[in-house]
C-alpha cells in the first residue's frame, strides 16, 4: 500500500503537468498563434518553431547521452570496486561549449533580424493606414486620424496596405493582441507604443488585452475586420455621414439628453469619453462579447444598456435606471441603435 501511495504522489505532478500542457492545444483558431494569418504572425511563428526545434534537439541528445551513460556504466552485479577518477577531459569540454555558442547563433541571428524588422516605423509613411489605439476599462478606441473618423470595439482595415498602430490606454495598463495577425504590445498610460500589421486577406480576426487590467480583463475584446480597398473607402464614406437620429421625437430627445453626454455618433460630441455609436448596428458584436449572430442587435443592446456590469464587472458605463431611462426610451434607442448601420 505504501509503494503504490509513493507512486501516485510521482505520477499525480506529471498527469497535472500534461493536463496543464494539452489544455492549450484547444481553443478556436483566430486566437491561437500556431496559425498564424499575416507576415509578421508568420515570421514569429517561424521563429517559435526554430527555437523549439534546437531546444527539442537538446534535450534528445542529452537524454539520449544520460541514458547511454547509465547503461554502459552501471554498476554490475558483485562489481565493489571504485571507479577510475578523471579531473576532466578538455576536448569534451571544447565540445560542450562550442555547441551550445554555434546553437545561440543559429537561433540569434535570425532573432535580431526579426526583432529590427518587425519594430520598423511606419507611423509616418503616407502610404500606410494610420490608427491610434486608446485602450479603456474594458473596451477598445480606434482613431483614424489621416482620415478624421473614430469608431470602438472593431477595428476596419484595408487588405492592401500596412496598418500603423499608435497605441496608448486611458487608464491602467492593456495590451493589444491580434493572435492570428501577431504582434503583443502593451498600451501604457501617457506613452504611446508603436508597431506595424499586415493584414492579407480579408476576414474577421479577433483581439484580445494580453495584460491583466482588472474584473473584466477576459471580456476586454475586440474584432478585427479585414476588407478589400472599395469597401474600406465606402466604410470611410459612411463613418463621415452626417449622423442618422430616430425619427421619433422622445426617443431622439432622450438619446441626446442621456446617452450623448458620454457617447458620440457621426460628428458630434467628437470628444466624447465612452464608445462612438456610429453605425453601432453593422457591427459583430455589442460590448465587444454579445454575439449579434446568436442573438438580435436589440436584444443585445437592451441587455447591455440595462446593466452594463451584470455584463461586465467594472465597467464604468452607467445603468438605465442610472441615467434615469424609461422602459420606452431603452426600448426606442435599442431599437434605433440596432437599425442605426453603415452600408459598405
Amino acid at each position: 500500500m505504501m509503494n503504490r501511495w509513493r507512486l501516485m504522489k510521482r505520477l499525480i505532478p506529471l498527469l497535472a503537468g500534461m493536463v496543464l500542457l494539452l489544455s492549450a492545444c484547444g481553443g478556436k483558431s483566430d486566437l491561437s498563434t500556431l496559425k498564424p494569418q499575416g507576415p509578421v504572425a508568420q515570421e514569429q511563428f517561424d521563429l517559435m518553431k526554430l527555437s523549439i526545434s534546437i531546444m527539442a534537439l537538446v534535450v534528445v541528445v542529452v537524454f539520449a547521452i544520460c541514458i547511454y551513460v547509465l547503461i554502459r556504466f552501471r554498476r554490475r552485479k558483485g562489481d565493489n570496486a571504485i571507479p577510475k577518477q578523471v579531473e576532466g577531459n578538455h576536448k569534451l569540454e571544447i565540445i560542450w561549449t562550442v555547441i551550445p555558442l554555434v546553437l545561440l547563433l543559429i537561433l540569434g541571428v535570425p532573432t535580431i533580424n526579426s526583432v529590427f524588422k518587425l519594430s520598423k516605423d511606419y507611423t509616418h509613411d503616407k502610404n500606410a493606414i494610420q490608427v491610434k489605439v486608446t485602450a479603456h476599462q474594458y473596451w477598445w478606441e480606434f482613431e483614424y486620424p489621416q482620415y478624421g473618423i473614430t469608431t470602438a470595439q472593431e477595428l476596419v482595415v484595408p487588405t492592401d496596405k500596412k496598418v500603423a498602430f499608435e497605441i496608448a490606454s486611458s487608464d491602467v495598463t492593456h495590451a493589444f493582441w491580434i493572435p492570428s495577425i501577431g504582434g503583443k504590445i502593451d498600451a501604457n498610460s501617457g506613452v504611446s507604443n508603436k508597431m506595424y500589421l499586415d493584414f492579407p486577406k480579408e476576414g474577421v480576426f479577433k483581439g484580445k488585452c494580453a495584460e491583466l487590467c482588472g474584473p473584466s480583463h477576459s471580456l476586454m475584446d475586440f474584432k478585427a475586420k479585414a476588407v478589400d480597398p472599395a469597401s474600406f473607402d465606402r466604410w470611410v464614406a459612411a463613418m463621415k455621414e452626417p449622423a442618422k437620429y430616430s425619427d421619433d421625437a422622445a426617443i431622439k430627445a432622450a438619446f441626446e439628453n442621456k446617452c450623448l453626454a458620454c457617447h458620440a455618433v457621426g460628428e458630434t460630441n467628437t470628444g466624447a469619453s465612452a464608445p462612438n455609436l456610429t453605425g453601432v448596428g453593422s457591427r459583430l458584436t455589442i460590448g465587444g462579447i454579445l454575439y449579434n449572430d446568436e442573438k438580435p442587435v436589440e436584444d443585445n443592446l437592451k441587455e447591455w444598456i440595462t446593466d452594463p456590469q451584470k455584463v461586465k464587472p467594472g465597467a464604468t458605463m452607467p445603468s438605465a435606471e442610472d441615467i434615469g431611462l424609461t422602459k420606452d426610451e431603452l426600448d426606442g434607442i435599442a431599437k434605433y441603435l440596432a437599425n442605426y448601420k453603415l452600408d459598405y
